[in-house]
Formats: C-alpha cells, structure tokens, sequence
C-alpha cells in the first residue's frame, strides 16, 4: 500500500542465516522479527543469504518464519544460499512461502518496481577487477558481468515512476566501510552501481558486508542501504525502514 503522502514504506534486511542449528539467543526470533517488520512497512525485502548453507530444511524453516509478514515480499539470494548447490530449489521452496525472487524477474508493487540480483564480486572504482591475464581472472571478471546485465534487464524491464534495487554484493565502496580492506573486493563490485546510475532509483539495499557501513551514494547520487543484519541501523533494529 502507500501512504497518505504517497509514499511506501520498505523495510530491508539482509544476512537472516536461517539454520536448523540456530542457537536461541543468536539473533531476534525471526517470526517475531517479520511479524514487526510487516506492521512498520509496506514491503519486506530480503537482501540475501536467507539460509547458512542452502539447504532445503533451511528454506523450510525460514518459509515458515515468514508466515508472519502481512506485506508482499521481495527477495534476492546471497553466497550463503548456493552453499549446497541448489539455489534454484532455495528459491522454489521460498516461493511456495509467497516470496517474490527478483532474480527471476523484476516486480511492480502498488505502483513501486523492483529489481534486484544476487550480485558479485570484483572490488570498487579504479581497483576494480578487470578481464586481463588467466582464464581463471577472466571466468571471475565474466560472473560479475553477468549479475550486472541480468539487473540491467531487470531494470530496463520496469515502467514506474519509483524503482528500488535489492541485492547482496554491495554496489559500492562507501556501505563496506569498516570491514578489512583487505576483502573489499570481495564484498561488491562498481559494475553493479554503473548499471543502477543509469536508471531513475530511488534507493538501492544490499546485506553481505557484516561490519560495514549503514549509508553511502553512488556516483550519482542514488542513496545505498547496507541491511546486514549485524549492521548498526538507525533506530537500532537489526533491520532498516525506508520510505521512497
């Protein structure tokens, strides 16, 4: 739905983990945890690695949990989530539970497009990671161009007015920000945030970077939400509500 004012509350988070070997006290209870997000939003979306292996007891669990949205939810997956291999029964069983993959094909809620792709790595402006030297660089270099492509289909697919991209990797070096340098590069990648500043949106949400930073901007200005669950938000839930 949207609001008096015309906007529409999306509330985002990333990094769930969900694991039949979770440990009481880990994290909020996710039932709880989706129960409140839905009364606060319009939206759920899930900013990947839904579950801590990928596995299909996993996705049953975490489908159960979200029996208690109320609201539409939108998802991309993370690495996590193709741990055993499976992803595509991952999504089928999320599926089953309501949830909509923007991997396989953006979404207009209510008058709101969404996008989104599980994204890549390959590091951020002039470090990042170019197509030059081993097959095996080369191999890398492609999967992260693939992942860009399938968002700019995604996007060039939408005819709304407001547009939010949901994805795991982080478009951007800003949102990674507090985590060692050193694994920068494995935490997102530009190619992700060329695509988007080519595209009238309104707010981009990702998860993967755990000790990253809440707030940053792409190159044109589009304003990018780290969702990590373990990420300090403002107003101190594990997950953040945004209105666009």
């Amino acid at each position: 739905m949207k609001n008096e004012n015309g906007t529409m509350r999306i509330a985002a988070i990333g990094d769930l983990h969900a694991s039949t070997d979770r440990k009481m006290g880990d994290f909020p209870p996710l039932h709880d945890l989706f129960a409140e997000m839905s009364e606060r939003a319009d939206v759920v979306a899930l900013c990947g690695d839904l579950t801590n292996l990928g596995t299909i007891k996993e996705a049953e669990l975490l489908g159960k949990e979200l029996q208690a949205c109320k609201v539409p939810v939108v998802a991309v997956l993370g690495n996590h989530d193709h741990e055993c291999g499976i992803p595509e029964e991952v999504m089928r069983v999320l599926g089953e539970a309501g949830v909509l993959f923007l991997e396989e094909q953006s979404h207009e809620i209510n008058g709101v497009g969404f996008a989104g792709v599980k994204g890549f790595a390959g590091g951020f402006d002039r470090r990042m990671l170019s197509a030059f030297g081993e097959s095996a660089i080369k191999h890398f270099v492609e999967e992260a161009e693939i992942e860009a492509k399938a968002l700019e289909r995604h996007l060039a697919a939408l005819n709304c007015d407001r547009i939010v991209v949901v994805l795991h990797y982080a478009p951007i070096a800003a949102t990674v920000e507090g985590e060692p340098p050193e694994i920068f590069p494995f935490l997102g990648s530009s190619r992700l945030a060329e695509v988007i500043d080519r595209f009238d949106v309104a707010a981009v949400f990702h998860g993967h970077a755990h000790h990253g930073s809440f707030t940053g901007r792409t190159p044109k200005g589009i304003p990018v939400y780290n969702c990590a669950q373990p990420v300090i938000k403002e107003g101190g839930k594990p997950y953040a509500v945004i209105e666009v």
